[in-house]
């Protein structure tokens, strides 16, 4: 029935020219329904009430459709850009999925090749290196810290080589210790790592650091107004810096077991000692002067006196400061020495050999076998042959000078005033008075015996004056000199 209405109101569909026409019943079920209701209607209806039903629905529709618009008029507009994309879309997509397939072997092929190169079934140097990165992401904090030990060692050496300039003992010995317990631990680190690129580089940066640290506590040892506390201390640190210092030479010839220590600690004070001596320089000077006035005077014929001469006066004043000095500086250097490395032995082990008997000792030590591994093993002990260098410096200067002082009263008190210088070194063992003998070098007998009986009457003045004091004391006093006069 449908499709006999759809064939008779065909033709009025193309009179009308309508832009689209219905769909045939049985392509469109919407036709189909609307004409099979079209054939249960009366005439009637269909002239009076169907022509108002359709155009009541149309505007209904109408309406419809504007809110539709409105609300979803974006959407309309998206769907139509993409509905005018969907044309070049298709064939994207087309040829993407072409291009997936084709690389699904080569996917393939590579995941192999990643499971066969990291397999675990037997050892693997890529799955090494890898394990090996990982370990050093995990720990690169603490190579950070090791790697800033070296750093931080030659800061605190710096820094405790500025403090003790600055400040006070307590801070650069808290930067020495600080110091030290670096470099124990990079030590720690190199024993427990000894194979490492990491830490032999580090431990060789150490090595500079503590031989920059060696260089400023030697420069320490020659420091003016060393104590005893300060000196100890600073020894302590080069027994751990360089223990080399301390096993050379001992070979228990040296007796206390300072290797080499002591042989530096004695060179640095003397040094220091040289140093302070070069501070008389200016009457040196003046001393000097008045030695070539007296040249000059002694060149003149016999009878004749130069008016320039000021019998030895700015010489007196040398020879007195040096001496004070000497005294002052030898003294404190020995006794720094003997309690420093010979602290638990007892006073008659700790002596130094008198310098009458040094040469004794040197010989006896020359005799003994040579040790071919080392020639210095031969040598005496350090302390043994110091004082006589003291001693030569002492007795050079006077035997320059003393000739300059042509009043009585004033060798005299220059003579007594070495003799003093004697005592106080003898105390330690170290007792010069018998090479004072040797102090006249005029040229002549007669001269000579004078020079003589100058030093015999200032000895025995000395010992008069020793005398004095064991009465008062009722002992001998221990730093009195025994003295003999040249003419016994």
């Amino acid at each position: 029935m449908a499709d006999n209405l759809y064939d008779l109101l065909a033709p009025h569909f193309a009179l009308t020219g309508a832009s689209s026409a219905p769909l045939a019943p049985d392509r469109d079920t919407t036709t189909a329904q609307y004409l099979n209701r079209l054939s249960t209607l009366s005439l009637e209806a269909l002239q009076t009430t169907e022509p108002q039903s359709l155009a009541q629905s149309s505007h209904s529709t109408l309406l419809s459709l504007q809110a539709l618009s409105n609300r979803s008029h974006k959407a309309f507009i998206t769907s139509a850009d993409n509905l005018s994309n969907l044309r070049t879309a298709i064939p994207q997509l087309s040829r993407n999925a072409q291009q997936l397939r084709d690389a699904i072997p080569k996917l393939d092929e590579s995941a192999v090749r990643f499971s066969t190169k990291y397999s675990r079934a037997a050892e693997n140097p890529s799955l090494e290196q890898r394990k090996k990165v990982m370990q050093l992401a995990r720990n690169v904090d603490r190579l950070s810290d090791i790697l800033e030990l070296p750093s931080l060692l030659s800061t605190t050496v710096s820094s405790a080589a500025v403090s003790s300039g600055t400040a006070g003992a307590s801070s650069y010995s808290t930067s020495y210790s600080s110091a030290l317990d670096l470099y124990a631990h990079i030590k720690r680190l190199q024993t427990l790592y000894p194979d490492s690129p990491l830490v032999k580089d580090v431990a060789l940066q150490a090595e500079d650091a503590m031989k920059e640290m060696t260089t400023n506590l030697i420069a320490g040892l020659r420091t003016q107004n060393l104590r005893l506390a300060a000196a100890m201390r600073t020894v302590g640190w080069l027994r751990r810096v360089a223990p080399e210092l301390e096993s050379l030479r001992s070979d228990g010839e040296t007796g206390s077991g300072e290797g080499a220590l002591g042989a530096l600690f004695l060179i640095c004070r003397l040094v220091n000692l040289v140093s302070t001596l070069e501070a008389l320089d200016p009457l040196r000077d003046l001393a000097d002067q008045e030695i070539q006035r007296r040249t000059r005077s002694a060149d003149q014929k016999e009878g004749v006196q130069n008016s320039s001469w000021s019998q030895g006066h700015q010489t007196e004043k040398f020879l007195k400061r040096y001496i004070e000095i000497f005294r002052e500086q030898s003294f404190a250097i020995v006794s720094l020495y003997k309690n420093i490395f010979t602290p638990d032995q007892s006073e008659s082990e700790t002596v130094i050999p008198g310098l009458r008997g040094i040469d004794a000792r040197i010989k006896a030590s020359a005799s003994q076998p040579a040790h071919h591994g080392d020639p210095l093993q031969c040598l005496p002990p350090a302390l043994a042959t110091f004082p006589m260098h003291l001693v030569q410096l002492l007795t050079d200067t006077l035997r320059t000078y003393l000739p300059n002082v042509q009043d009585k009263s004033s060798r005299e008190s220059l003579l007594t005033q070495v003799l003093y210088c004697a005592a106080s070194l003898g105390r330690l063992g170290g007792d010069f008075s018998m090479i004072l003998t040797e102090l006249s070098t005029a040229e002549g007998d007669h001269e000579e015996d004078l020079a003589y009986h100058e030093w015999e009457e200032v000895t025995r003045k000395h010992r008069a004056l020793a005398g004095r004091l064991e009465q008062l004391t009722g002992a001998t006093p221990k730093g009195t000199p025994r003295v003999t006069s040249p003419t016994q």
